[in-house]
């Protein structure tokens, strides 16, 4: 589940929008479509990445050297989000071919910036010259559901400058659903989904927010489908058991989810309110191996 290069899936892509679509809207989703896989990888295995938020107490360089130890593929790096220092000190001091020197040194990809905090554009150059990629960031405040179409056609018109800058710097923008916000509910979701046109623009899931109003991941999933840029596997619980196979959530069916939505890029496992770096290291390795368990009883992800 990556967002690189990747071979064509078996299907004649070019027939089944023949047969499916016609005039403007095929030439629509096909571009849609080739954006989308310029940025993938093979289906057929889970592939794993971490959030340097989870070791933000230590610098980049030993951050990603805990990272690859632990045999993540990849690697989410963050702004100034809870005192995180990592985006704001590669930026400042690595500059990006510090940053592709660095991933090549302990063989990680780029998996995304998470930039909740400064905004895509101020890191878009930076993500770009780095060999481009996701963007994660939030959506808007919340509204009433009578008025969830006007704000999202809204939200959707305030992106276009970093639609530019992703254009620009090969990135696409993944909105997370957070509670209070925006993205906050399926409705929400079936209405982004529907209204959004642009081929770099998705969601970033975050089923830690999708339990905490007893919505269903599975659900969630499926109405992303191709839309989906980014997939945090978190559960609603406290401490360590935030992360899959330490708290109670089976996540086999977030994984069956994401395989019949075609999912192809980077699984997250994912937690807020760190250990100790030791005892993050700890955790992480059980929770990919759990979910390494998991994949391997859906033969399409292992």
């Amino acid at each position: 589940m990556s967002r690189h290069a990747y071979q064509p899936a078996a299907i004649d892509r070019r027939n089944f929008l023949s047969r499916t679509l016609c005039g403007a809207a095929a030439g629509a989703l096909a571009g849609k479509l080739r954006s989308a896989e310029a940025t993938e990888a093979s289906p057929g295995r889970m592939r794993l990445s971490c959030s340097s938020i989870n070791f933000s107490s230590l610098p980049i360089e030993q951050a990603c050297q805990r990272i690859a130890a632990l045999g993540f593929e990849a690697v989410d790096i963050w702004s100034a989000h809870a005192g995180c220092p990592h985006l704001d000190d590669v930026a400042k001091r690595l500059g990006p071919a510090g940053l592709k020197d660095l991933l090549a040194r302990h063989r990680l990809k780029l998996c995304a910036f998470s930039v909740y905090v400064g905004g895509y554009r101020r890191y878009a150059e930076l993500l770009g010259k780095a060999g481009g990629g996701v963007a994660v960031r939030g959506s808007a405040p919340a509204c009433k559901p009578g008025e969830l179409t006007a704000a999202m056609t809204a939200f959707l018109e305030t992106l276009k400058p970093e639609i530019e800058a992703a254009e620009k710097h090969n990135a696409y923008l993944a909105i997370e659903n957070h509670a209070g916000a925006l993205f906050n509910t399926l409705d929400s979701l079936k209405a982004f989904c529907q209204l959004n046109r642009h081929p770099r623009v998705g969601l970033a899931l975050a089923p830690y927010h999708l339990q905490a109003i007893k919505a269903s991941v599975e659900e969630a999933i499926a109405v992303a489908g191709r839309q989906l840029f980014f997939f945090y596997a978190w559960q609603n619980a406290p401490a360590e058991q935030q992360l899959p196979g330490i708290g109670p959530t089976d996540c086999t069916p977030w994984l069956a989810a994401l395989a019949k939505a075609d999912y192809r890029r980077y699984v997250t496992p994912f937690m807020h309110h760190e250990p100790s770096p030791d005892a993050m290291s700890a955790a992480l390795a059980r929770s990919c191996d759990y979910l390494r368990k998991c994949a391997q009883t859906l033969p399409r992800l292992h």
